[in-house]
């Protein structure tokens, strides 16, 4: 397996990470334990050191998850968890003031069972804590020794300069893909600038840029995209024209879509990490192959002309959500 090192801070993981989650939490119910232990050893066995979650999936449990198998791998792997959202009545809550930045990273050491977290990203800006503010609490959990690096997750392009200047950022995680491109506008300019990397989650698409998804397709209440406006009927079928265009090119390549997809945002920039979740060892083994998907400058530069001509239908979020993110 390939290495990457998020920006200039000297964190280097597999270039390919795994995105925990869908395991105990938003793409239905939660997979059986011990399958995901298994999961997550076998990704260790093809290279991949770089594994992703946060103590609200679940909430809590993905985190003890990830810790048990995680356990006897420390010294070889890379943790990213994060803080910043807390259930209340149901209901997700942005929290970043000091004392609860420090529940949460004792509450996360001690679910992963590890002394220090190698990653931990703010999981949505807190409009009502001024990031320097938090920034500061930071600078003094890496003093300490609880944390290693810090990130942002979602946060807006001033946000980020701001959290900057006060403890240097290693990496910042948001949605990017063929099917949401906006973050090539202001945020990759302003990572390539300060020398941040870039973890992109969603990088299939939510699964839609698989090709699986099609007008058939039915979610689960417990399934995020039951309620995300890009996954209506209508929506489906409007972005089939994107599925069809990345299948065209696989075909062309020997590859699936999904490889074609995580090839075209490794290519973007050396720097960027993407973390496709699954549940499944033969998607796993089909998303860590795409790293042997090459495509060439007239590919990439073709492709990018065939997808500026392609409108997506449906926003990634609902209003509820839309509305913490960029800030």
């Amino acid at each position: 397996m390939q290495k990457r090192q998020l920006g200039q801070s000297g964190l280097e993981v597999s270039v390919i990470g795994l995105g925990c989650m869908g395991m105990s939490h938003g793409y239905g119910p939660a997979s059986d334990k011990k399958e995901m232990i298994a999961l997550i050893h076998k990704a260790i066995d093809r290279g991949v050191t770089f594994f992703d979650t946060a103590e609200v999936y679940g909430p809590y449990v993905n985190e003890e998850l990830v810790g048990e198998a995680l356990a006897p791998f420390r010294d070889k792997v890379v943790i990213a968890a994060k803080f910043g959202i807390q259930m209340a009545n149901g209901k997700q809550v942005l929290d970043s003031k000091p004392e609860r930045i420090r529940q949460s990273v004792e509450g996360s050491l001690k679910r992963l069972n590890i002394e220090t977290i190698d990653l931990y990203y703010q999981h949505r800006v807190d409009p009502n804590v001024p990031i320097e503010e938090v920034a500061g609490v930071i600078l003094d959990l890496i003093k300490e020794g609880k944390i290693k690096h810090w990130g942002l997750s979602e946060a807006g392009v001033a946000t980020i300069r701001r959290a900057h200047a006060v403890q240097p950022l290693t990496a910042i995680q948001s949605e990017y893909s063929m099917m949401w491109r906006k973050p090539e506008e202001e945020l990759l300019p302003t990572l390539d600038e300060l020398g941040i990397g870039f973890v992109p989650f969603s990088p299939l698409g939510k699964g839609f840029l698989t090709g699986k998804i099609d007008k058939n397709a039915t979610f689960v209440s417990t399934d995020f995209r039951s309620i995300v406006p890009r996954f209506t009927l209508e929506n489906i079928e409007a972005n089939q024209i994107l599925v069809e265009l990345i299948k065209k090119i696989a075909v062309g390549k020997d590859a699936t879509p999904a490889q074609i997809a995580l090839a075209w945002v490794l290519a973007q920039k050396p720097w960027i990490v993407p973390i496709p979740g699954t549940r499944r060892l033969e998607r796993l083994e089909e998303n860590l192959g795409a790293v042997r998907v090459e495509l060439t400058h007239v590919e990439l530069r073709d492709l990018n002309e065939a997808l500026s001509k392609i409108e997506i239908s449906g926003d990634r979020y609902p209003a509820e959500y839309a509305n913490r993110v960029g800030k």
